[in-house]
């Protein structure tokens, strides 16, 4: 399981790769600025819809992993 951090992590290296500011990924997912710097220290709550904005726009898919899933793509 990725921990908070790990994932601030993640959506910090996206960014710099993209050469994108906090303020420039704020602007282009649509949140609020202080948003972004909340996550890459760690923030352990963010909402799902916010997240998934961030996400969208440094082209980060979630992939949902558990043995239930795995038990019906086997069947």
């Amino acid at each position: 399981m990725t921990k908070p951090q790990e994932l601030g992590d993640i959506i910090k290296m996206h960014r710099k790769a993209a050469k994108l500011s906090r303020v420039q990924l704020a602007d282009m997912a649509g949140v609020g600025k202080t948003v972004i710097y909340d996550i890459e220290k760690g923030k352990e709550t963010v909402q799902l819809d916010t997240l998934r904005k961030i996400l969208k726009v440094l082209n980060i898919k979630i992939v949902l992993s558990s043995p239930l899933i795995e038990n019906l793509q086997n069947t």
